[in-house]
């Protein structure tokens, strides 16, 4: 199948700079969606299945409650996923993109009292194109970072550092031209390895036994999400925050993944529940509750050579907490 990329990156980026006039917004998405239309987005909004009941259920509200909204995209690209863990053929196309959010906080928003301060909100974007049209959307907001800014965090301090978010270190992310399709190659056969051979062989002991050496460079940055934080080196990484993940989730597993696809040195994965793990010790808040969890969450990696050195990583934490029993939005709101 021909990586149809560029094509592709190009009709997601001229969508949202026009979806931001909300008395056309209904009208330009309807044209630019497939027929059997879905979208998945973070708790607590419930999936859409048309144009029109995303528009009014999540887009509008949102984009009504943000005065001055613009849209920052760090990086935006596509390609042919490969997010079998078995290797059997996937094949479907697909375009990641993730950024910042501007706005002035102005109206209520999930719940919460306009501050009226400035606001910027990360944002993962995943899209399966089928003929040039979307056919499926996932959408991440980072709302623990929200909840940060607006003082309403209702998780412990992070480990790692807050409000670390950055485009990539000297290249541009927005990939609208054909890529190096041996660049393209290098970057899926590493994280191929690094996610189905490298994490899942966590001996539930040392964290040495997942070969993270192997794929992450020594000064790597990883930029989690809320509630977690950067971490700017491979010893923070370890530190920060995979000792506590795997405490908590000693048993995580990476299954087959919705997305995983790779242009140049880039590459994105999205998966709705593409992590599964039994919660049996405590994480941030949260005491061990013995509950079967799924995770949701995107990465973006960035490969130089035989090593990725950033990754930027969105898990939908609230409903990440609410497996737990723990109504994080409602704690927020309490505060």
């Amino acid at each position: 199948m021909k990586n149809a990329a560029p094509s592709n990156n190009s009709i997601i980026t001229s969508l949202f700079e026009s979806l931001q006039d909300p008395e056309r917004a209904q009208t330009l998405l309807s044209q630019q969606v497939g027929e059997h239309f879905a979208w998945h987005g973070p708790k607590p909004f419930k999936p859409c299945f048309s144009s029109n009941e995303w528009c009014s259920t999540f887009w509008l509200p949102f984009i009504d409650a943000f005065l001055g909204l613009s849209r920052e995209t760090h990086m935006l690209f596509g390609g042919i996923s490969e997010g079998k863990a078995d290797k059997s053929p996937d094949g479907q196309s697909w375009v990641g993109a993730t950024g910042y959010y501007h706005g002035v906080f102005s109206k209520s928003w999930l719940g919460f009292e306009p501050t009226h301060q400035v606001i910027k909100l990360r944002w993962g974007e995943f899209f399966r194109m089928e003929e040039g049209k979307i056919i499926e959307m996932y959408t991440l907001f980072d709302i623990i970072d929200f909840l940060q800014q607006i003082n309403k965090n209702p998780l412990p301090p992070s480990h790692g550092v807050d409000f670390v978010y950055p485009s990539p270190a000297g290249i541009n992310g927005v990939l609208l031209d054909a890529s190096d399709p041996a660049k393209t190659a290098e970057s899926m056969r590493l994280i191929r390895a690094f996610l189905f051979e490298g994490l899942n062989n966590f001996d539930k002991e040392d964290l040495t036994s997942m070969g993270v050496a192997d794929f992450f460079h020594d000064n790597v940055n990883w930029y989690g999400p809320g509630g977690i934080g950067a971490c700017l080196s491979l010893r923070e990484f370890q530190d920060y925050h995979q000792q506590h993940w795997l405490t908590a989730f000693p048993d995580r597993k990476v299954q087959d993944l919705d997305s995983l696809f790779a242009e140049g040195d880039f590459v994105g994965s999205s998966g709705w529940a593409g992590v599964t793990s039994q919660h049996t010790g405590q994480y941030l808040s949260a005491e061990a509750t013995g509950n079967r969890i799924n995770f949701n969450g995107m990465d973006f990696w960035l490969r130089r050579g035989d090593k990725f050195v950033e990754n930027w990583v969105f898990v939908d934490m609230i409903d990440l907490f609410d497996q737990f029993g723990i109504d994080l939005l409602q704690q927020a709101r309490e505060l």
